[in-house]
């Protein structure tokens, strides 16, 4: 079980939205260090906040950034982009990828050492879209589930190192991110008390808000999610179920 009390927390897009409520939430359950990721300037007045510039499409700096951190516990993968698009222009999906896909998977790598050190957590803050496509944020939703099933290979691949992968099935949150949205949104604050809550539960899949909450029962006990824990089964199985 991961305790976020006495640990060590790392959360890119730290600075607004739901990162900076994250950086809240983790002082507030008794975190010892929260490095708070950021592209910008960044000061906060507890102590055991640390910024820390990410560009989490920049390999050679994430690899310094990691460095600059001497012990790291959990990990959340926070940064994202949503831009609308029509799927008519390869690039708007190619900068999503960069972002939501090959962003988490370049700071997951850099990062490792130190998990696998603590025997720690990675947390990736995905969307339930990663399911469902949303039609207005077509690139979005592709990236989401790219990343979606990023996390769940890595939860079987690194279950066997002592690291635990979760994945946050997030719906609409009252964020710059989709504030234009004429639907209901829970907030920031409370979707950073669920994550937390379903990190220091174990949940594999994290269910935060009221919308992705109403498909929570049916997903844990539905048959795409024993689908996954017969499939991971296969990695221990070896040749001929031996």
């Amino acid at each position: 079980m991961t305790t976020i009390e006495g640990s060590s927390v790392l959360i890119t897009g730290g600075s607004r939205g739901i990162g900076r409520e994250l950086v809240h939430e983790a002082l507030a359950r008794g975190a010892e260090r929260v490095y708070a990721g950021t592209r910008g300037p960044l000061s906060h007045p507890d102590g055991r906040v640390t910024p820390l510039y990410l560009d989490v499409t920049d390999g050679d700096g994430l690899r310094r950034a990691a460095g600059e951190v001497g012990a790291l516990d959990v990990l959340v993968n926070n940064a994202g982009i949503a831009v609308p698009d029509e799927l008519d222009d390869r690039t708007a999906l190619e900068r999503h990828l960069a972002v939501n896909l090959f962003g988490t998977y370049d700071v997951i790598r850099a990062f490792l050492p130190l998990l696998l050190r603590s025997r720690g957590a990675i947390v990736n803050n995905l969307s339930l879209n990663g399911l469902a496509a949303l039609p207005v944020l077509p690139a979005y939703s592709v990236s989401k589930a790219a990343a979606f099933s990023l996390t769940q290979s890595l939860r079987t691949l690194l279950a066997e190192r002592g690291v635990r992968v979760h994945a946050v099935l997030t719906g609409p949150v009252d964020t710059d991110m989709i504030r234009a949205f004429d639907i209901p949104k829970a907030s920031a604050r409370s979707v950073a008390r669920a994550l937390f809550d379903g990190v220091e539960k174990d949940e594999e899949d994290i269910f935060p808000d009221p919308l992705s909450a109403s498909l929570a029962e049916g997903w844990r006990g539905g048959a795409v999610k024993a689908l996954e824990r017969q499939l991971a089964g296969l990695r221990t199985a070896g040749p001929a179920g031996s």
